[in-house]
């Protein structure tokens, strides 16, 4: 008797304390997962702090090539010097290589390459007038050469390059700051996540330990009120036990005359079939919609049908009413439940004769409802002596 709630409460605190460590694991997990989330986060913001440090390198070797070229190019414009030649090519080569590895930096970026290009684009057309200077130069037209660095394109590109280096290298630096703020404050996410959780876990495991102490003091309770319930249940029984006899001793006696009344009636069923089948005349007996149910050996014998050849067929197909046309009265007195007594009809047998005979029709009914019909067949006068 004890066992059952025993085992059901054991059941509950497992289920509870399974909930419990559920929740722990959930939270484990979910720790695990933000972690996870901003080490890959650190390391591609750490990525792109490594190339936003290459893209401001380049930037700066940009303008110090520039520089640099330009300088080794008005030089060798005003002295012609195979050397500042030689400087003014490498400049402009560092240039273009600084220039194409922005380029390469910010491929991913559309908007920091649109102004790169517009830097090279501008580094281009520097590059173009240093060859002309340069072709000059060496063709002896020192004042051509002169009039190139001193013309507008000349001297308007350069301010232009530094300045749309400079903005893009600003840029960069507060982009940086920004991102420094924001790995600064998902640091500090992540740290107060972190504790949180753990004291999360701690309360939980706080919850557990509380828990089984109130569930232990619950089943010592339980026991005891089943200790008493049992006691009461003992008594309970013991009076039951007595009714139950002596309902059991009742059942017997009500069984064993219910059994004497089925013999009875059994008895009486086959009395009554043992009548009908010892009638001579033709007995069938009808469903609600005028289909052959069951029929007396005297119908087997007139007809030379079997029982499973005319039950379930319709009374039309064996018996045909010599009435005048639509004045079948068989259906009106099954709806209303009247007898009619010796109406004239046509007997088909087997071998498709057909014998006079007249047809009495008793309804069947069970309670006040009409649930069939009982239709006797009489051989006409000139048919006795026919079989």
């Amino acid at each position: 008797m004890n066992a059952e709630p025993a085992r059901g409460a054991v059941d509950r605190t497992i289920r509870r304390i399974s909930a419990f460590f559920l929740v722990v694991a959930a939270v484990t997990v979910a720790l695990a997962v933000i972690s996870v989330r901003n080490i890959s986060g650190a390391r591609a913001a750490s990525d792109w702090v490594n190339q936003t440090h290459a893209l401001i390198y380049e930037l700066d070797g940009i303008n110090l090539t520039f520089q640099a070229a330009e300088g080794s190019l008005r030089s060798y414009a005003v002295t012609g010097d195979a050397g500042d030649l030689r400087a003014a090519r490498e400049g402009l080569s560092a240039l273009a290589e600084h220039v194409e590895v922005a380029r390469a930096l910010t491929r991913t970026e559309p908007v920091l390459a649109a102004r790169v290009e517009v830097a090279r684009a501008l580094a281009a057309q520097r590059t173009e007038a240093a060859r002309t200077l340069i072709a000059a130069r060496q063709a002896g037209q020192a004042a051509a050469a002169a009039a190139i660095l001193g013309g507008e394109p000349w001297l308007s590109a350069g301010p232009a390059i530094r300045a749309e280096v400079d903005t893009l290298k600003e840029g960069q630096m507060a982009l940086l700051a920004a991102r420094d703020t924001e790995q600064y404050l998902q640091a500090q996410t992540t740290r107060w996540t972190v504790w949180a959780g753990v004291a999360l876990n701690l309360l939980i495991l706080t919850g557990v330990v509380w828990l089984i102490r109130d569930d232990h003091a619950a089943r010592a309770r339980a026991v005891q009120v089943l200790e008493e319930a049992n006691r009461d249940l003992e008594i309970r029984v013991v009076a039951r036990t007595a009714d139950l006899a002596a309902a059991n001793a009742t059942l017997q006696t009500e069984n064993l005359e219910r059994r004497w009344a089925a013999q009875a009636l059994e008895h009486q069923l086959r009395y009554n079939q043992f009548i009908v089948d010892s009638i001579s005349d033709l007995v069938f007996v009808l469903t609600k919609n005028r289909s052959i149910s069951r029929v007396n050996p005297a119908v087997v014998h007139a007809t030379g049908w079997e029982p499973a050849e005319i039950v379930n067929r319709p009374l039309g197909d064996v018996i045909k009413l010599t009435l005048p046309a639509g004045a079948d009265p068989v259906p009106r007195a099954l709806a209303e439940g009247h007898d009619l007594r010796d109406l004239p009809a046509l007997l088909g047998d087997k071998s498709g004769r057909q014998h006079p005979v007249l047809c009495t029709l008793f309804p069947l009914r069970d309670g006040n409802k009409v649930v069939g019909g009982i239709v006797i067949v009489r051989r006409a006068a000139g048919e006795m002596g026919t079989s």
